[in-house]
């Protein structure tokens, strides 16, 4: 697949995707579009094309992503939206809905995708939702982007909200998690350079079991479980915290409010 790439935004996520791309060995011409200048220097290092006109590297693409913040959506695919007729549009604009973008993209193949900052890493969980114009073709290149960022899930639009609060905003619970474990190795004497280390592998590998095995992450917790071991003391002491239901509460909380920024932007 060599087909030319562009990004519309390279804040944090729009980055993440691009050089994602680049480590994934992607053979295609990547432009990176930003009305930032500065933030593009990065991209230019990398050896990544850059431009601050929005519709040229749209009509220069076969496929445009669009990473903006969901209040400027209108704005940008009412400046670029004859340049995308017919070509693929990858929204990662987080709440904004298929119908919001056909709106202003009619003619685009719309696919709306919701990934999280571990595509800097080639490993997000990014979950997609399509137009019915989008065709089997479109979503086998689609899948194959994604894939290099992580892995993919195509999925009723239904579920994107949840999705956004679960793995869209993943990483950030998880990095109080790895926190926690690394200030915990420090109470019990271990370096800050063990603790941090031994805590992010524990949580990375954990993943990959419930993923490779795979295995019910309770399936998980009973392999490590021994009567009277230390497992067992320590999940006694986690359970007295209540970390199930303030897990519960954070992720309906998330959901709701990014419900609340589609209906406040009126994004419909």
């Amino acid at each position: 697949m060599n087909d030319k790439i562009t990004v519309i935004g390279t804040g944090m996520m729009g980055g993440a995707i691009i050089k994602s791309l680049l480590k994934g060995g992607y053979r295609g011409k990547i432009t990176a579009v930003d009305i930032q200048v500065e933030k593009l220097k990065e991209f230019e290092a990398l050896g990544v094309k850059t431009s601050s006109d929005n519709k040229k590297a749209a009509s220069d693409a076969d496929i445009v992503f669009i990473i903006v913040k969901p209040g400027d959506v209108e704005k940008v695919l009412k400046e670029i939206s004859k340049e995308i007729k017919d070509k693929l549009l990858v929204s990662v604009a987080a709440t904004v809905p298929l119908s919001f973008l056909k709106k202003n993209a009619a003619d685009a193949k719309i696919v709306r995708i919701m990934p999280n900052l571990g595509a800097l890493v080639q490993a997000a969980y990014t979950a997609y939702v399509c137009e019915t114009n989008v065709t089997d073709e479109d979503k086998e290149k689609v899948k194959e982007i994604l894939n290099m960022m992580g892995i993919c899930e195509e999925m009723d639009e239904k579920y994107m909200d949840a999705i956004t609060a679960v793995s869209g905003s993943g990483p950030g619970y998880m990095s109080i998690i790895i926190e926690a474990l690394t200030y915990a190795g420090l109470k019990v004497g271990l370096p800050r350079n063990i603790a941090l280390k031994c805590a992010a592998q524990t949580v990375m590998g954990t993943g990959k079991l419930v993923l490779d095995l795979p295995e019910d992450p309770a399936k998980i917790r009973d392999m490590t479980t021994t009567p009277g071991g230390t497992t067992i003391e320590a999940i006694y002491q986690i359970e007295q915290s209540q970390i199930r239901p303030a897990m519960i509460r954070a992720i309906e909380e998330a959901t709701k409010k990014s419900q609340a920024i589609r209906e406040k932007l009126n994004l419909q």
